[in-house]
């Protein structure tokens, strides 16, 4: 098969739970002999300092540049990950040109559109002229373009993933929302991003961190810092990642005890070095693939009760509560994120569940253990053969049927529907009401 991956985030090198999620089906479908192939940004090099970092970063990710042409009018670098061509499109703008050029040139049997595409502008080009064969990779809520959770509501966006022909999913929360608000279930696949057995495990009896990923507002840097400040005789370590900001890494500079610590390739590194993994995100994730990385190596996780937490979690103990964002500014931080409303927090949860685990040597062993146990039953379950199976069995879209797919949910459009023509709508309504007769 030829397979083409798509998205606004950039996957040489990739950043975030997505985009590793993305890579890890791809480089399973190039070892069983798919030609895959990635149309995504170029990472940011505006500066001296980013630019080495990236060099360094595509380096430690095997990354190198490709033998074939690069693109000066399109002002696209061909890059290669082992058996992957990735397309790093230098100005976001032109993304859709590569995607369409692409699209015509290589004719993939299938394109798969992930859901980092706010505004959706990636995933209507290829259900438009992909030939029925666009794929919907449901990951981040927020970047969903439907649902209470959604930055950017948009109707045309929602009917463009309702006309896909599959939907993805890595998990049951994400599966059960799009569900919710779109009126399509997903097909659930987790993606083989664990390695393989026998895994390591962290001796509990080692000292470690504190530690936090992806260091930033929605994410709980709030209750990292002021768990920081309340232990000042433990060891805290904060992993920079997309959604930090320089007055974050002020913060962060100004606590003794807290550690800024160094990405790595593989975040097992950073693992190794902690005791405590905290995640306290704000807004609900659609999975929380660090949680079970963390677990799996026998690391407690405080995380909060929110979204795909719940399920990474698996039945064990210290989901903690709090109040997730509900609003924005209306503006956008230097990350090009909108800038969230922080609710205050109550920390005394997390501070007595912090206090429970670092004095409690048996309590930790027990947790440590339940953690281990609890990931390795997901793990268990998780086959690498899942997406080629499902790619196998898809039927495409027929391209003079593709508007009428499936009907898209009144929760999904926002509001929007009087912006269809007269005929959409009536089509629209029968087809629900349809639906609802044949549930009774």
């Amino acid at each position: 098969m030829r397979i083409l991956l798509t998205s606004s985030a950039s996957h040489a090198p990739p950043r975030g739970g997505s985009t590793r999620s993305n890579l890890a089906w791809l480089e399973y479908l190039a070892s069983r002999g798919h030609d895959c192939r990635i149309v995504a940004p170029a990472p940011l090099r505006d500066t001296p300092r980013r630019a080495a970092r990236v060099a360094s970063d595509l380096d430690e990710q095997g990354i190198r540049t490709s033998h074939l042409k690069t693109d000066a009018a399109l002002g696209f670098d061909a890059l290669r990950k082992g058996d992957i061509t990735l397309y790093a499109v230098a100005d976001p703008a032109r993304l859709r040109a590569v995607l369409r050029r692409k699209l015509r040139i290589f004719q993939p049997d299938w394109t798969l559109v992930s859901s980092e595409d706010l505004g959706q502008v990636l995933l209507r080009e290829a259900v438009e002229h992909g030939a029925g064969r666009a794929i919907y990779l449901a990951h981040t809520p927020q970047m969903f373009p439907f649902g209470p959770a959604s930055l950017n509501p948009n109707p045309a966006g929602a009917e463009a993933a309702a006309r896909a022909a599959g939907i993805v999913a890595i998990g049951n929360y994400t599966a059960n929302y799009v569900e919710k608000h779109l009126g399509r279930r997903p097909s659930v696949i987790h993606p083989p991003v664990y390695g393989a057995p026998p895994f390591v495990r962290r001796d509990p009896d080692a000292g470690g961190l504190i530690t936090m990923i992806n260091a930033s507002a929605v994410k709980g840097i709030g209750i990292f810092l002021a768990l920081a400040r309340r232990f000042p005789e433990y060891r805290f370590g904060a992993l920079h990642g997309w959604g930090t900001i320089e007055d974050d890494l002020r913060a962060l500079a100004e606590l003794p005890n807290v550690t800024r610590l160094a990405k790595a390739q593989r975040i097992e590194t950073v693992l190794e070095k902690t005791r405590i993994l905290l995640v306290p995100s704000l807004w609900p994730e659609g999975f929380g693939l660090v949680v079970t990385q963390a677990m799996l190596m026998g690391i407690p996780v405080l995380a909060s009760d929110l979204g795909g937490l719940v399920e990474a979690k698996a039945g064990t103990r210290y989901l903690l509560p709090v109040r997730p964002v509900e609003r924005y500014l209306a503006a956008f931080d230097e990350n090009h994120m909108p800038v969230p409303i922080i609710p205050e927090q109550n920390i005394e949860p997390w501070a007595r569940a912090v206090e429970e685990l670092m004095t409690g040597r048996e309590l930790y062993r027990r947790e440590a253990e339940s953690a281990r146990a609890a990931a390795l039953r997901l793990v268990a379950s998780v086959r690498p053969s899942a997406f080629e199976d499902f790619l196998l069995a898809l039927v495409p879209a027929a391209p003079e049927r593709a508007a009428q797919a499936a009907p898209v949910s009144p929760a999904a459009r926002q509001g929007g529907m009087e912006e269809l023509s007269a005929e959409r709508r009536a089509l629209l309504l029968r087809m629900m009401k349809e639906k609802a007769r044949a549930r009774r």
